[in-house]
């Protein structure tokens, strides 16, 4: 005769069993909300948002969830704050870069042009006490202090009314002041390009290693015998160097001076940085303009997903235009609000899947919208 205790577990996970199954719309309505923002809905948007799915319409209760403030003071902020610094870290005080892409997502702005648009957001004018500046973060870091309603007191302007530099010159995100801090500072301008290929096509250098594109465009601060052995440059450096390189050019004009505390710009002047330890191979590539040339369009590297053009241009606006129309680049998007609302990777078939979908969706139904692919997404996982 099997003992009481021993039937205990089996109860208990049987219960547990049961209730899982019979989780309905409310605990979907429910799910979804927390997911999207942090925190549990209001009786109201929890009846709204049943009422929309129990009629099929997910995207509906998504958008519901998405009005509520803590989708852009929380969830959107953290989903930003690791782009804009080289530790990736989600702790840092509110910038222009993170504002930035909290109000592209709230006004529905087309996402694929967050890496060549002349915009930035700011405070509604009487919001905070201190202007916008090229020249420092207060105005941010006072909107985040006074825990302002950043759903409603936020407004773009031309990023290059507060920057200073010709609109041509701007670049989205790539030129915010934040980016300009963390990326453009001292080295050779390569963090930029790597930091943005990491954060918004999610691909590192190890990944795009291709050993088989011609050298000409490294430049010359690249040894081509580091330690005395050639073969390390051929098998090792050269698979980085020599994508990278070439469209690391874009970048030839810009710098941040930590003095000024701003992004530089000096069109027909290439930044000093570029001939840094020129000496290590003075037969190498010696930067004369902002031109850069993608090969990655061929070989192994074409899956990325270049959009039909030339893959060639003239400074920072045209190579954001280059990556950002990029199918990896839409599907790094994808993957990544996957990961905020699902908290957790693509795992199986049917999140690959899904994924494939939501991505070719936000290039053609949904006109770059990310709150789509938020919706999308959250639909999805509501019952997971």
């Amino acid at each position: 005769m099997m003992h009481l205790w021993r039937l205990l577990p089996i109860c208990l996970l049987t219960f547990g069993l049961v209730q899982v199954a019979s989780a309905g719309v409310r605990e979907q309505a429910h799910r979804m909300h927390e997911r999207l923002t942090g925190v549990p809905p209001s009786a109201d948007a929890l009846q709204q948002m049943q009422d929309l799915l129990a009629a099929g319409n997910g995207r509906g209760a998504a958008l519901i969830a998405m009005d509520n403030v803590n989708f852009y003071n929380v969830t959107l902020k953290n989903f930003a704050a690791p782009w804009t610094n080289r530790d990736r870290s989600v702790f840092v005080p509110l910038n222009d870069y993170i504002a930035t892409v909290i109000g592209m997502i709230r006004d529905d702005v087309a996402f694929n042009t967050l890496l060549s648009a002349d915009l930035t957001y700011v405070a509604n004018p009487g919001v905070v006490s201190a202007d916008p500046s090229s020249g420092n973060n207060l105005h941010y870091e006072q909107l985040e202090a006074n825990s302002i309603n950043l759903r409603d007191e936020l407004t773009g302007v031309l990023q290059s009314s507060i920057s200073g530099i010709p609109s041509t010159a701007t670049a989205g995100v790539m030129t915010s002041r934040a980016a300009s801090e963390a990326f453009f500072i001292a080295g050779t301008n390569r963090a930029m390009f790597r930091f943005t290929l990491l954060n918004h096509m999610c691909n590192d250098m190890e990944q795009l290693h291709d050993t088989k594109l011609p050298p000409d465009r490294i430049r010359q601060d690249v040894s081509r015998s580091p330690g005395g052995d050639s073969r390390l440059f051929l098998n090792n450096c050269i698979g980085c160097h020599s994508g990278m390189d070439p469209l690391a050019g874009a970048f030839a004009y810009y710098d941040f001076d930590p003095d000024s505390g701003a992004l530089e710009y000096t069109p027909g002047t290439v930044q000093p940085k570029y001939f840094n330890n020129d000496l290590n191979f003075p037969q190498g590539y010696r930067t004369t303009d902002d031109s850069w040339e993608n090969r990655w369009r061929e070989g192994q590297n074409a899956y990325l997903g270049f959009a039909a053009g030339s893959g060639s241009g003239n400074g920072a606006k045209s190579l954001g235009l280059e990556l950002a129309n990029s199918e990896a680049f839409a599907s790094c998007q994808v993957k990544k609000v996957f990961r905020t609302v699902c908290i957790r990777d693509p795992e199986d078939f049917d999140d690959r899947q899904l994924v494939a979908q939501i991505t070719a969706d936000f290039r053609t139904v949904f006109g770059y919208r990310m709150k789509d692919v938020f919706a999308a997404t959250a639909d999805y996982c509501k019952g997971l």
